[in-house]
């Protein structure tokens, strides 16, 4: 143990690089850099990021497998309980899944440190999941071994350093989660769509800081004071300072601004309307809400949406932006959760989409009884769908009685004879089968 903990200790200051005179920690810690610290409070970034998270918060995930007959729910094992109920002591699935996305979307990665227990049995023991933590990503490090100093060549690890207690960690590949962004350069770390958009983003900073000081300066447009003579600089602070008094905000809207004798205040008259103002926003905006796959209308842009659009949006929301994000927390979920026995069982979890596809109560009713009539969903089934109880009788699939294969077409009719018993066919009826 000690020998691991010397290797750890030495591994610690090889690991920290050196900040250099690009590196944005340095320029934070000197006070000049370029990147504002209030993203979250871009409104566009924020929305982004509480869609994305909401989204996957709100989509509970289920467990299958793959049977002969199809697939089937697969029944309730340790890991299946930690995700449904509770995946550790503080946090509910919602908290746990929407926090895991809003680090890999801010970040670029999210990590998810997988807690392992041997229980212990009368011969030998099991190793069992006991809780899912989530790894705050700015403090985690992707660390790739190539050196082999802690294991075969070409590991990969994850150096965590708790805030708190200065302790820190290191896990192999398979105890973490690696949650990351569709950008990705050498396909183990994601890049943060702030770092991409950083420009973008701080054009959104800068225009809502200049509506806070025209608000905080209660609407009222830059002014230039006339006056003959010379005042040097100190007292021209102080005679701004003063006319700001009763000039500036808003509890200074509408009155009087008293004027020395000889002196001249004319308001400069720059309109918003002039310089496009809002219409730059909102294509900053847009470009914002692009990179992170949201659709206008799901950043309260209706300008060009109506209701049957806006349906149409939130489908192609799902394909075009919630399908590759599943697929990637899904096959990431099934690799590091599920025992090798249970894969080939044809077990995975898998995250309920339908909830986010779900339509009006008629659309929706239309569609379970099309399914229910066609032998597609059992009665049962259908209902469990709307959160009704299951009824005696209603698991066996039904369907039309009057449909028939059509390669059967015809067979039930017989040659007979007309009058004289030529050219008459006679079709016989087709008795009824029990469904």
């Amino acid at each position: 143990m000690r020998i691991f903990d010397k290797i750890r200790e030495f591994f610690n200051k090889i690991i920290r690089p050196a900040a250099g005179v690009d590196d944005e920690r340095l320029l934070e810690l000197l006070g000049i850099s370029g990147t504002p610290k209030n993203i979250l409070g871009e409104v566009t970034y924020f929305t982004c990021l509480k869609m994305l998270s909401e989204t996957l918060g709100k989509m509970p995930i289920k467990f299958y497998q793959q049977t002969e007959r199809g697939i089937e729910e697969a029944g309730v094992n340790v890991v299946y309980n930690l995700l449904k109920t509770r995946p550790n002591p503080q946090m509910t699935p919602t908290t746990f899944w929407g926090t895991v996305e809003n680090n890999r979307n801010h970040y670029g990665n999210a990590y998810v440190w997988i807690q392992r227990e041997f229980k212990r049995k009368k011969y030998g023991g099991d190793i069992e999941i006991k809780n899912l933590w989530i790894m705050p990503s700015s403090d985690t490090t992707v660390i790739v071994d190539d050196k082999g100093i802690f294991g075969a060549a070409g590991d990969i690890y994850y150096w965590y350093t708790d805030k708190y207690s200065g302790e820190s960690y290191m896990f192999p590949s398979g105890d973490v989660m690696h949650f990351k962004t569709s950008m990705s350069f050498d396909g183990l770390t994601g890049a943060p769509v702030r770092d991409i958009l950083k420009v973008t983003i701080k054009g959104g900073l800068e225009s809502q800081n200049f509506l806070n000081n025209l608000y905080q300066g209660g609407l009222t447009a830059r002014a230039v004071l006339q006056y003959t003579g010379d005042l040097n600089p100190k007292l021209e602070k102080k005679l701004i300072a003063r006319l700001e008094e009763y000039a500036n905000g808003a509890n200074n809207a509408g009155k009087f601004v008293p004027i020395p004798i000889g002196m001249k205040l004319e308001p400069l008259n720059i309109k918003l309307t002039d310089s496009q103002f809002f219409e730059l926003k909102k294509y900053s905006a847009l470009q914002i809400a692009g990179a992170f796959g949201i659709k206008p209308n799901q950043i309260n842009d209706y300008e060009k949406s109506s209701y049957a659009n806006s349906e149409m949006q939130n489908i192609s929301f799902y394909i075009d932006t919630e399908l590759y994000i599943l697929k990637q927390y899904e096959e990431e979920i099934n690799y590091k959760l599920l025992e090798l026995s249970e894969t080939a069982e044809g077990k995975h979890f898998k995250f309920n989409e339908n909830v986010i596809l779900r339509t009006d109560a008629k659309s929706q009713a239309t569609i379970l009884i099309g399914y229910v009539q066609n032998g597609i969903y059992t009665p049962n089934e259908a209902r469990s769908f709307m959160n009704k109880p299951r009824m005696e009788g209603g698991d066996d699939l039904i369907c039309n009685g009057n449909y028939i294969k059509v390669a059967d077409i015809g067979n039930d009719q017989e040659e007979g004879g007309d009058k004289d018993g030529e050219n008459l066919k006679i079709t016989k009826e087709r008795p009824k089968q029990p469904i």
